[in-house]
């Protein structure tokens, strides 16, 4: 997959091709029905197959302020973007300019003009340009004028009728309901960082570390996790179980959230590193021991129970699959 940063200037093989366009935050299960879409429909056409996206995500622009809620930052996404086959990925990037351009600026500049796209695959609820102006409506009714075809993507429900939505998986996170939110994903949800130099505590009382600042993803209830998590080695991705803690350590104290993670079976130092980290279960909510030993004592607790939900998950296959009929049988 290659990955442009800007919508102009593009090699002659990444225009006029079949675009699916979103922000496409979490890749969920609907996204992914947009996108596949798209693969489809370049293939019976013969066309190239596109995505337009926009980094940093609009809400960043418009509330910059606002507390962090990303599913996927960039790198996530178009780790997710590559494995649905996506031969160009076009992240576009948006500010004040690009938010300004009208609905019929947007089609005339970005989708007809530097793309030179042939067709277009949105969501049925995508909206675009000053204001969200512009619809999927808007786009099949300007087809012709601007020599592409449109298709709009219904909205795509799990067993029990939710309609799969990033801001619902949001919500599940925040309440620590790592399974539904899997359930509308269709994988694990995953964090990623670079590991950063922590105090070592961790080690002091045999539990070492590998500590991660979340940046601008979102905050997930905090607590302990039953984890996954992957050590980039080359372009291959090394899995290991683990027990992780997000959240201020009350026992100790700290100012800001992290989420330390300590892996089973692994003593390497990665501190640079980037780590992947999948939140399979939540265990229990963060809280403040009487001292050291009581900490030590209850993480040893925590360990055995994140390697039981881990087995249990693994004979399943780690199949998000299992999970939604968990929540929906």
């Amino acid at each position: 997959m290659k990955i442009f940063r800007h919508h102009t200037g593009l090699p002659p093989e990444a225009r006029g091709g079949c675009v699916a366009v979103g922000n496409f935050d979490g890749v969920h299960l609907g996204h992914q029905q947009v996108i596949r879409t798209a693969r489809e429909t370049a293939r019976e056409k013969g066309l190239r197959f596109s995505v337009l996206t926009f980094e940093p995500h609009p809400r960043r622009h418009f509330q910059p302020d606002a507390p962090p809620f990303r599913l996927t930052p960039f790198r996530l996404k178009a780790r997710y973007m590559e494995a649905l086959g996506v031969e160009f990925l076009v992240a576009v990037h948006f500010d004040a300019a690009l938010a300004g351009l009208t609905a019929d600026a947007f089609i005339t500049d970005v989708l007809a003009g530097g793309l030179e796209a042939r067709h277009l695959v949105v969501g049925y609820d995508f909206v675009f340009g000053r204001d969200r102006g512009g619809s999927a409506d808007l786009l099949m009714a300007g087809a012709d004028s601007h020599g592409f075809t449109v298709t709009a993507v219904s909205a795509v429900a799990g067993p029990n009728g939710e309609v799969y939505s990033s801001t619902r998986a949001r919500e599940y996170l925040r309440r620590g309901e790592v399974g539904p939110a899997a359930a509308l994903l269709g994988r694990w949800w995953e964090v990623e960082g670079r590991v950063e130099q922590g105090d070592a505590r961790g080690r002091t009382i045999g539990f070492p570390t590998a500590n991660l600042f979340l940046d601008e993803q979102l905050r997930p209830a905090m607590g302990v996790y039953a984890v996954r998590a992957g050590v980039d080695r080359g372009e291959e991705t090394v899995w290991y179980d683990g027990v992780a803690n997000f959240g201020k350590r009350p026992t100790i104290g700290t100012a800001h959230s992290s989420l330390e993670v300590h892996l089973f079976g692994f003593d390497a130092d990665i501190y640079g590193e980037h780590l992947r980290v999948q939140l399979i279960d939540f265990l229990r909510g963060e809280v403040k021991f009487d001292g050291l030993d009581a900490l030590k004592a209850q993480i040893s607790k925590d360990c055995a129970r994140a390697r039981a939900v881990l087995a249990r998950r693994h004979e399943e296959g780690l199949d998000p699959s299992a999970i939604q009929s968990e929540i929906f049988l």
